[in-house]
Order: structure tokens, then C-alpha cells, then sequence
């Protein structure tokens, strides 16, 4: 049976699941985005119908599951038009700027008890499963996550009120690796640095930017293990992103070209076998059809990933450390 989908958000990465899931054998029934013209413009790649609205797009066209692939900043509306007709919904990251709106969503998921999965494919990497082996019998006592890019060409991302800035909008897929393999933190500190913001970086016929240039951060895990975490987006072009953690005779690196160990003899180097940015849609799919019970990057946990993400961002704007717990994040002792 063919799964007809809602896409919401026409912008590149709306076109990389729209791709993705033709090659699936996946029908994208209709496209919506804010811009007509970038609407209209993939809706015909697809031969689907084109809106701006999507509850509009949900009552005009029958669909089996809605895709959300729109900006930090656009995230809601979508989510609340899928959940309201019980659809199930595969949400990109991040799942929005703060916390409350995106907690308001995990309500309604919670709700509705629909499928949900989400943009965090590293988890879909074939390779992460033997990392949590490696570390279920050497567990991490140390890690450190980076981000080292350029700025996205597009307009909203340089600013914090629109993109919640790169550890939320990038650094995120690094932070949600290391809750999959060490488990939950809870607590971190950030500091942040921009140079020259009286300048600022400007985007064509945009704002000048206010994320910050880079950030440092610390991390303190439940298990008791610590991290150190960085994140630039000041390079010409985007050198790495990874992972390491260090356990007792054990180190590893994990990024999306895949894994490398080291036990102090020798190293072993295990590629990704797929794409996991299209595992993650078959993974979606089949859970749609009911050919599996869950995907691996549901809302639920996407939104803890999220909450650790803010909690960095707020540490670094307020100079105050960040204390989580599992259902809220307190900044400085008071509650968010």
C-alpha cells in the first residue's frame, strides 16, 4: 500500500525527505510552505498541490502522515494540524526555538499516542549500536562533542530570535549522540563569544547576525561521566563534526562518516553500510505502515536532546550554570 505524506516546509531540507521518500516508494500528496513560490516550486517536482496553511493542506488532501522540515522559528502550527487529526508526524530538528512551545507539542503528542519521528539520524547510523556495546562494557568516564562549520547562507540562521542559534539549530545532533550512548545530563555551563557584534556577520538584505561566533561548554552526565563540547560556525566551509569518548582502555569517535575505536593495540574504523538520512525515513515509514512498533528518533526524545540544547544556549547567554531534570530545565534555580 502506497503511504501518501504532507510535507510542511519546501526549503532544502523539506527537498532532501521529499527525494528520500519517492525513493521509498512514498507518495508526497501535498506541500506546503509560508512562501508560495517555494511551495508551488517543489509541489510541482512532485505533482502534488501546493498551500501556504497546512490545516488547509490536511482537509484538502488525505494523507496517512505529515512531515515538518521548517525553521526553528516556524515549528507549531504544522504540529498542531497533524496532531488535531491523529496523523502521525515526523518532526525535523530542532523541534523549535525555546522550550515551552516544543514541550506544548510533546503534550499533544503524548495525546494523540501517534507515531512520531523526528530529524536526528545519527541514531540511525548501522554503527551506533556497536558503540553502545563497546560502552555498556567500558562505560565513558570522559567525551567531547564538536561543531566546527560556516554559517548557513540562509537569512534566519544568524539570528537567535529565528535559528535559537548553533548549538540548538546544529550542535544538537551532537548533543542527542551523547545522550543515546551515556545517557542523561544534568548539568552543564556555556560561554559564548562574538566578535565585533557591533558588525556582525549579514546575510543578503538581512539583519546583521547575533548568534554567537563560537561557544564552549561542560557537561556533567548522570553516570557521573563529564564532556566538553565547542561549536564555531566562523570557518569557510564545514570541517568536522564527532563525538569522542574516553572510557578505561577504550577510545571512540563517533561522526556521520561513522565509527573508530582504539583499545591501545588497535584501531578499528567501521563506515555507515546507508545513509542514515534515509534510514531515517524508512524507519518512519515502516512504522507508519505498522511494520515496526517505533522509530528510534521519537519526539520524546528529541525534546529532552532539545531541552539539553537550550539549556547551553541559556547557560552561555546568562552566565549561570544549567541544572536539568527530567521534565524541566532550571536556569540559575529558577524553573524555565
Amino acid at each position: 500500500m502506497t503511504v501518501n505524506v504532507a510535507l510542511i516546509g519546501a526549503g532544502s531540507v523539506g527537498q532532501r525527505h521529499a527525494s528520500n521518500l519517492r525513493e521509498l516508494g512514498v507518495r508526497v500528496a501535498s506541500v506546503t510552505d509560508a512562501q508560495p513560490a517555494a511551495a508551488e516550486r517543489l509541489a510541482r517536482d512532485v505533482d502534488a498541490p501546493a498551500f501556504t496553511d497546512p490545516d488547509l493542506a490536511l482537509d484538502r488532501v488525505d494523507v496517512d502522515a505529515v512531515y515538518v522540515c521548517v525553521p526553528p522559528f516556524a515549528h507549531g502550527p504544522g504540529e498542531r494540524a497533524a496532531l488535531a487529526r491523529g496523523l502521525p508526524l515526523f518532526v525535523e530538528k530542532p523541534v523549535g526555538l525555546g522550550v515551552e512551545g516544543a514541550e506544548e507539542i510533546g503534550r499533544l503528542v503524548e495525546a494523540a499516542g501517534v507515531v512520531t519521528g523526528t530529524g536526528y539520524h545519527w541514531r540511525c547510523m548501522d554503527v551506533m549500536e556497536h558503540a553502545r556495546g563497546l560502552l555498556a562494557e567500558a562505560p565513558a568516564l570522559l567525551a567531547s562533542g564538536y561543531w566546527l562549520d560556516k554559517r548557513p547562507p540562509v537569512a534566519w540562521w544568524g539570528r537567535v530570535d529565528r535559528s535559537g542559534g548553533q548549538v540548538v539549530e546544529q550542535l544538537t545532533h551532537v548533543l542527542d549522540t551523547a545522550r543515546f550512548l551515556l545517557g542523561e545530563v544534568v548539568e552543564v555551563y556555556a560561554a559564548g563569544v562574538r566578535d565585533a557584534p557591533e558588525a556582525g556577520n549579514r546575510a543578503a538584505g538581512g539583519e546583521p547576525d547575533d548568534v554567537d561566533d563560537a561557544t564552549a561548554a561542560t557537561m556533567r552526565f548522570a553516570s557521573g561521566a563529564v564532556a566538553t563540547l565547542a561549536a564555531t560556525s566562523v570557518l569557510p566551509a564545514k570541517h568536522r563534526a564527532a563525538l569522542h569518548t574516553v572510557s578505561r582502555g577504550l577510545y571512540l569517535e563517533v561522526s556521520e562518516a561513522g565509527l573508530s575505536s582504539f583499545d591501545g593495540t588497535s584501531r578499528t574504523d567501521l563506515a555507515c553500510a546507508e545513509d542514515p538520512r534515509v534510514v531515517v525515513d524508512r524507519e518512519f515509514i515502516e512504522a507508519v505502515q505498522g511494520r515496526r512498533e517505533a522509530t528510534r528518533t521519537p519526539y520524546a526524545e528529541a525534546l529532552r536532546s532539545h531541552r539539553l540544547g537550550f539549556a547551553i544556549a541559556e547557560s552561555a547567554r546568562t552566565g549561570l550554570p544549567v541544572k536539568l531534570s527530567e521534565d524541566r530545565t532550571a536556569v540559575g534555580g529558577a524553573v524555565l
